[in-house]
């Protein structure tokens, strides 16, 4: 899908979704800090409600690995195309 490639609306995510409500700290920091302590008392909602708020930062960090390895194999590819035209001279 087009629109998971996209960082801006994948930031706009992170922000709204990701940390939604803000107040009096982010959502997902209040479930991270519970599964931190132990996840006593958690139930099937309250993991539902974590993996809803984790998704858009499991999004950047995917989309950021996608670069990352795409920016390495244009890396090798040019010094790949560099070490032959250099051997053909």
């Amino acid at each position: 899908m087009k629109i998971l490639d996209d960082w801006k609306v994948i930031l706009i995510l992170c922000i709204t979704l990701g940390l939604a409500p803000f107040i009096p700290e982010p959502h997902i920091w209040g479930k991270l800090k519970w599964i931190e302590g132990g996840a006593v008392g958690m139930q099937t909602i309250d993991w539902l409600d974590t993996i809803f708020h984790g998704l858009p930062w499991l999004l950047l960090i995917r989309f950021l690995v996608v670069k990352l390895i795409k920016s390495r194999n244009q890396n090798t590819t040019r010094e790949e195309l560099a070490a032959h035209k250099s051997n053909n001279n």
